[in-house]
């Protein structure tokens, strides 16, 4: 069966070249068609032999997605439903703001986590994403828009895909691919507390997002059950020894949900968490309706009191504007409708 060449790194390309009889340099030129020119089609790599173009055509293969449908908000926003090989969907979201556009990648097909705020859960989880997989979405996108920053929150938990999520990142960064910036790259997590100790021991300079949604451990576990394999103490815990090691600031993403995690109480325990770790930030976003689960955000004004609560104690805040709701952005939401 093709393998997708994608799913290799540089090393691996030249080391599958050299066993197969042909020079190592010609792996620079294929990445250069694939990460540089954006090439899909190997007969098209015209500085390579004849011989060498029909051995990757036989073996291996560059698209594995199809687009099956996008979206437009009226925000700009742009979310691409796209079908893999399997016949599995995944979503991909296209985010500008500014002179920033973020590409929001998903790392698995389903998600096994059943977050009560998120639609990627809804269907159950189907497999890991590969890596090629994760980076074709980055192509994709950075084809239509050059993207200035990629964050890994779409569906899927990234750390419990860590190998080929860590594997793609290294390629993208890698200046024989895209070169893109490590420190423009951000992984979001629920909380897989032995996941976080081994990206402390990675020589990666990328961001790391935490999932918290409530300072509070019956609520947070009512919300994201991972909570009661990974408590909140424990998770604060892993987080200061993170910032401790790297010396690197944590966000905390925190998503306001009307009659659950927003009223002032919450806020006064999330600001003590937040002088205690000192080297983090709070990231308040508006939940996005979800019906199956009876998500609404809260109005206007209560979201306003919680930020300048936090504001008012010192904590580095800020409100997300909530992008793309009359398109289905919320994570897993077009995929959801899809699949139903």
């Amino acid at each position: 069966m093709k393998r997708d060449i994608k799913d290799l790194s540089i090393e691996e390309l030249k080391q599958y070249l050299e066993v197969n009889g042909f020079l190592t340099f010609h792996a620079l030129q294929i990445f250069n068609w694939i990460y540089k020119k954006v090439t899909d089609n190997f007969s098209l790599m015209t500085d390579l032999s004849l011989a060498l173009r029909s051995f990757l055509e036989e073996n291996f293969y560059i698209q594995g997605l199809s687009l099956k449908e996008k979206k437009i908000s009226s925000d700009n926003t742009e979310k691409y439903l796209f079908k893999l090989k399997d016949k599995n969907s995944i979503e991909t979201v296209a985010i500008p703001s500014g002179k920033r556009i973020t590409g929001c990648l998903s790392s698995q097909v389903g998600c096994k986590f059943s977050c009560k705020f998120c639609a990627s859960g809804i269907l159950g989880f189907k497999r890991d994403l590969k890596v090629g997989e994760i980076i074709e979405q980055i192509l994709y996108l950075n084809s239509h828009h050059r993207l200035t920053n990629i964050v890994f929150m779409g569906i899927g938990e990234p750390l419990d895909n860590y190998e080929n999520v860590l594997k793609a990142i290294r390629i993208i960064n890698s200046k024989e691919a895209l070169n893109f910036g490590a420190r423009r790259i951000t992984i979001s997590t629920c909380g897989i507390i032995p996941a976080i100790r081994k990206l402390i021991e990675e020589d990666l300079q990328i961001e790391l997002s935490i999932s918290l949604h409530s300072p509070d451990d019956k609520i947070r576990s009512l919300l994201m059950p991972v909570n009661k394999i990974y408590p909140l103490r424990e998770l604060i815990s892993i987080c200061k020894e993170y910032i401790e090691k790297t010396n690197r600031q944590i966000t905390f993403e925190y998503v306001l949900i009307k009659g659950i995690n927003s009223d002032l109480s919450f806020a006064e325990k999330l600001s003590k968490i937040a002088k205690e770790l000192k080297l983090c930030k709070v990231n308040l976003i508006p939940a996005n309706p979800i019906k199956e689960y009876n998500i609404l955000p809260p109005n206007k004004l209560e979201i306003l009191y919680f930020r300048d609560y936090l504001l008012k104690r010192k904590v580095n805040v800020t409100l997300r504007k909530s992008r793309g709701r009359d398109i289905e952005a919320g994570c897993g939401q077009l995929r959801l409708r899809y699949e139903k």
